[in-house]
């Protein structure tokens, strides 16, 4: 029998839009702090509200004026996705972008205390509760357009694939095949809108493999890696059930793909993705950008 989203994702899709057309902001601000997966740092996030379309971020305790993001400072690093800004860096941002654009936010400054998001419970869901904490609001400026793809587009890195063609409105379809037991096959298709991520998409946490930890340990990554903020596979099984869904990993898998195209804008289109990456994500992040035009 498939296992069922919590229940507290029953009381949240009530709030959301119905669409990603609109601007919504936050309606107030909300900070959340936790430890980074890689840095193993302790880091604080504060989400705000503002009437200036995009993603902004700023420091905290820093002066600096806050820097409007934008795609092309995205750069694919070891199991996370970085923004380069120039004198900083800031790392696995894909779970908070997830949830800022799967809910529907277009207008958002936030401020960090660290060079790493924090990684929480290795999902979207804590995110999801600290933006429905303060609650969100139509904004008073239009948000940036989204792109619109006029033609197919297919990219690869080795046996790993992502393609995208046209469509009414945003598609996603994922598969992986992994020779663990535990995961096996999966697929998912799903429409995507914010009540619908909310739902089957946001709680999905990020995965492992018992066999690994060692390596990436000595390669200097996962130093905030723990049981409680991410699923450990143990080929047969998992280090630490029950997971949330039956297919908990590819559910996951997507909820990167949608935090790697955040700052691009969701397109109308049909994505496959066939062994996603952060890096292959990346390259259709670039592609997008390249070949796609405002509606």
């Amino acid at each position: 029998m498939a296992l069922q989203p919590w229940c507290w994702l029953e009381v949240l899709v009530t709030i959301w839009p119905d669409d990603y057309e609109g601007g919504w902001t936050l309606a107030q601000s909300v900070t959340r702090k936790g430890v980074g997966l890689h840095t193993g740092k302790q880091v604080e996030v504060r989400l705000s509200p503002t009437e200036k379309a995009g993603f902004h971020l700023s420091w905290i305790n820093k002066t600096d004026a806050p820097i409007t993001l934008s795609a092309d400072q995205i750069r694919n690093s070891p199991l996370c996705t970085t923004l380069d800004l120039g004198e900083y860096r800031l790392s696995t941002v894909e779970h908070l972008f997830a949830a800022l654009a799967g809910v529907g936010l277009t207008h958002v400054h936030f401020e960090v205390s660290g060079e790493e998001i924090p990684l929480l419970d290795g999902s979207s869901r804590c995110w999801i509760e600290a933006i429905q904490e303060v609650g969100i609001l139509p904004t008073n400026t239009p948000p940036k357009k989204r792109p619109e793809l006029h033609h197919p587009l297919l990219i690869n890195r080795g046996q790993s694939l992502i393609s995208a063609i046209p469509a009414k409105s945003f598609k996603l379809v994922g598969m992986i095949d992994f020779s663990y037991k535990a995961i096996g096959q999966q697929m998912l298709a799903i429409e995507l809108n914010p009540k619908n991520f909310v739902k089957e998409i946001a709680p999905a946490r990020t995965f492992g493999f018992i066999d690994q930890i060692e390596e990436l340990k000595k390669s200097g990554l996962i130093k905030g890696g723990a049981l409680d903020n991410a699923l450990v596979c143990n080929g047969d099984s998992w280090l630490n059930p029950p997971l949330r869904f039956k297919d908990e990993p590819i559910r996951h898998k997507l909820l990167d793909l949608i935090g790697d195209l955040a700052l691009v804008g969701f397109p109308k289109a049909q994505i496959l993705v066939y062994r996603g990456s952060h890096a292959l994500h990346a390259d259709l992040a670039a592609a997008l950008l390249k070949d796609c035009s405002p509606d």
